[in-house]
Parts: structure tokens; sequence; C-alpha cells
């Protein structure tokens, strides 16, 4: 996995989808530090020791953050009123980041689904 990857995606996006997806690029990065970047399935994903623990695209009209499970926005399901969900994506505006802290809600659930404490 390589950062410059995801730099590339995050290059080819018009404003505001670019800088809304660095800012939780570097939310994510913050929660987790030491997790590896690169594309996954043609989109930025975040690895923590070899397993998915994040991810986000950009699309026409929104932008998805995906937790790579099928499991983890039902477990947040109060957590994510307001937004649309799918079974493995939760859809935000264009011009509007997700929360830190609802991200990190996000990754622990997908942290602890895979076995994974927080260093």
């Amino acid at each position: 996995m390589s950062s410059s990857e995801v730099d590339a995606y995050l290059a080819k996006l018009e404003e505001p989808k670019r800088s809304t997806l660095e800012q939780v690029r570097r939310t994510i990065l913050a929660i987790v530090p030491e997790a590896e970047q690169g594309l996954s399935y043609g989109v930025p994903a975040f690895q923590l020791r070899g397993k998915v623990v994040a991810g986000f695209a950009a699309y026409q009209h929104h932008l998805s953050y995906l937790p790579h499970s099928g499991a983890v926005l039902s477990q947040l399901a109060g957590d994510v009123v307001g937004y649309e969900t799918s079974k493995g994506a939760l859809k935000f505006p264009i011009d509007a980041p997700l929360p830190a802290e609802l991200v990190r809600k996000l990754i622990e659930a997908r942290m602890e689904e895979l076995g994974l404490s927080a260093s």
C-alpha cells in the first residue's frame, strides 16, 4: 500500500470533494496514525496490521465512508441517523466532512470486529 496512491486519487477530484475527503483522511490518520494508506478496489483504504479498517470514495453527487464491513453500520445505527446508509457504505455530502467522533466510532467498531486492539 502506498499513500501516493491516495494522493493521486484525491488529486483527480474537483473541489469541494477533494478538501472534504482530505479532511476525512486526516481524521482517520489522527485516530489510527499507524494505518497504512493505499487503494482497495480502486478507492482509498486504510489498513492496520494487514486488515482494512476504513476507506472512502467520491461519486458524482455524494461521498461515501466505507467501513469495509457489512456489520459496522448496522451496529452504529443510532450514530448514523441522518445519513443514507447501505450495508457497506455511509453516504455524506460533498462539502461536509464526517464528524471526527463518528469516524472514531466507526473505526473502533471495525477494529473490534477484526479483533484488533487500539495501539
